[in-house]
């Protein structure tokens, strides 16, 4: 033993490093990248080797210090995403009726679907990268679900996945892991409803729920013939979905209505716009 103690000791301090991965990133641009960009820098903090696939358009992903930035070109410019992002959010502030706020909805929804799969089509199709990944030898995947990128990148390379997100559209994490979603109890988007309801404010709540059949239709079928495409077999979102390891959910009780979770949904609440120091 003692003749073997520097051995020992050696072994012992590499055990940090052997308990460290490598790990790929596909990030979704907005706020949505803002609360995953401190877990970044957490993860390398801990040893982990950290690498982040994104496009060359951005409004937030920017390159750092604390991991590897793989960066791709899209069929879009600048000028182009900004307008759509900028329509897209000022639309939440405008007013109107439930059927008013339906369509315009439905109108950004299309222009900023069309955006984000030129983001992912560009990635599925760029061969070189793709060949990257996969002579990378990847421990796991961490992604934004909300576009569907990730998952299917985790699909065709075959590695377990963590998505971090807070909301998917039409309810999309309750389909793909049977978590119950009843609208009865679980108010729906727009209708400004607690999850104690009348019995009139259960059907208005149910009503509310048919538009997301024909939104979540448009925006994700398209991301299942990408899918289809690369994995060589008819596949849909919620299938991708629902390969998931674990969800790492950015709600809270203070800011989100109670709702059933499964096992492997975890709270972490979340950061979701950019820190700013204050004046006095």
């Amino acid at each position: 033993l003692r003749a073997s103690l520097p051995a020992v000791v050696l072994l012992l301090s590499m055990v940090g490093l052997a308990a460290a991965g490598k790990i790929l990133v596909v990030p979704v641009d907005g706020s949505h990248w803002l609360s995953m960009r401190e877990l970044l820098d957490m993860l390398q903090q801990k040893g982990h080797e950290v690498v982040v696939v994104a496009p060359e358009v951005s409004l937030h992903i920017k390159p750092s210090k604390t991991f590897t930035m793989k960066m791709y070109p899209v069929s879009f410019t600048e000028e182009e995403m900004k307008e759509v992002f900028k329509g897209s959010v000022m639309d939440y502030f405008a007013e109107g009726s439930f059927l008013e706020r339906v369509i315009r909805q439905f109108h950004y929804a299309k222009k900023t679907a069309a955006l984000f799969l030129a983001t992912c089509r560009d990635l599925i199709h760029n061969k070189e990268l793709i060949r990257y990944l996969e002579e990378s030898k990847f421990d796991a995947v961490l992604t934004d679900p909300f576009l569907p990128c990730g998952p299917i990148l985790a699909e065709y390379l075959s590695l377990p996945s963590v998505y971090i997100l807070q909301l998917m559209p039409c309810g999309l994490e309750f389909q793909a892991t049977q978590c119950p979603n009843p609208p009865s109890y679980v108010p729906r988007v727009f209708t400004d409803l607690s999850d104690h309801m009348t019995f009139l404010q259960r059907v208005k709540n149910m009503i509310y729920e048919i538009p997301n059949f024909f939104l979540c239709d448009i925006v994700y079928k398209p991301y299942e013939e990408l899918a289809s495409e690369l994995l060589k077999r008819e596949v849909t979102v919620p299938d991708l979905l629902r390969q998931a390891s674990i969800w790492l959910m950015k709600l809270d009780f203070i800011l989100h209505y109670p709702k059933p979770l499964m096992p492997n949904m975890i709270l972490i609440s979340g950061v979701n716009c950019a820190h700013k120091k204050l004046n006095e």
